[in-house]
């Protein structure tokens, strides 16, 4: 299915099934919930200069915690699970705390014609891992260019081609990859989502959006997830107040993103991946990683989400 302005209507009023009703904080929630491994400080991607490599005993603490607040799932970079071959594979990690895999994220480079090969082939043998240890997504997070330079319009064919390249591939491991949008990439604004979205091959590819992502980078999240609910897959539960900590993010209920709104209507829908709450780690983190994720149990409690016991 491809999504153009012709099907808009329809599958806006698809999306309504499900919408935020009155009380709907007081009832159970049928969603699985499960938590990114970016909020730990030593979960963050390599940045400039050698590349970091994954540290066991570090993903081992970000494991045994998401699992100890009763998260269903995980999601890592494919830099962490492709390292942690080195160490014995993540399967004995997930066995240990029982904790499944559901994630990574990656994806190949979309703006660079000259890594096109290179990186879907990177994200393919990345999908592999995930399907060896019993995952199910593929998160595409865009690259990063310079945003007061990038001219979307001059790239858009050339990404929406790698997409559906990269998508296919990963599709044909038996694997579901899904688009995230994010502030600072090729992929960031309202218009460009929403570009991409009705140009890419959705047989394919899927939407995974980042709501609080979506919020920092000035779009209305609950009016994006209602727009795209139909081929929702993948979900980062993410807030954001502007602040200093947490690169602007914050706790869930603690920023601008309407996460009630959000959670009625992804209740009872069928995904091939999970809501996955995230909150980015930055030099100015006041409270422990551990901490925001308890933070992020108990509201989601008291919005009627059920977690592990």
């Amino acid at each position: 299915m491809r999504i153009d302005r012709r099907t808009f209507s329809r599958l806006v009023a698809l999306a309504t099934v499900g919408a935020a009703v009155p009380g709907h904080a007081q009832r159970k929630l049928n969603i699985r919930v499960g938590h990114t491994g970016i909020t730990w400080p030593w979960g963050n991607p390599p940045g400039p200069g050698p590349m970091r490599l994954a540290d066991p005993a570090a993903i081992e603490q970000i494991v045994k915690d998401i699992s100890s607040l009763g998260f269903y799932g995980i999601e890592l970079f494919g830099w962490q699970i492709d390292g942690m071959e080195a160490h014995g594979g993540l399967g004995r990690l997930l066995e240990k705390y029982n904790l499944p895999l559901i994630s990574s994220y990656g994806g190949p480079n979309l703006t660079d014609p000259a890594q096109r090969k290179a990186s879907i082939d990177r994200t393919v043998a990345t999908a592999r891992l995930v399907k060896k240890y019993g995952g199910k997504i593929i998160v595409f997070g865009p690259n990063g260019v310079p945003r007061d330079s990038f001219n979307f319009a001059e790239h858009k064919a050339g990404i929406v081609d790698v997409l559906n390249e990269g998508a296919k591939a990963v599709a044909d491991l038996g694997l579901t990859p899904v688009l995230h949008q994010h502030t600072g990439t090729c992929i960031e604004t309202r218009d460009e989502t929403y570009a991409v979205m009705q140009a890419v091959d959705t047989r394919y590819l899927k939407f995974g959006p980042d709501i609080g992502q979506l919020q920092k980078g000035g779009s209305d999240p609950v009016q994006v997830v209602k727009d795209f609910l139909p081929i929702i897959h993948h979900m980062h539960l993410k807030d954001y107040s502007g602040g200093d900590a947490f690169l602007g993010y914050s706790p869930l209920g603690q920023g601008k993103v309407d996460i009630p709104a959000i959670l009625a209507m992804v209740n009872g829908k069928p995904m091939d991946g999970m809501v996955m709450v995230e909150l980015d780690s930055s030099p100015n983190m006041p409270v422990p990683a551990i901490e925001t994720a308890r933070m992020a149990r108990a509201f989601l409690l008291k919005q009627g989400v059920a977690l592990r016991s």
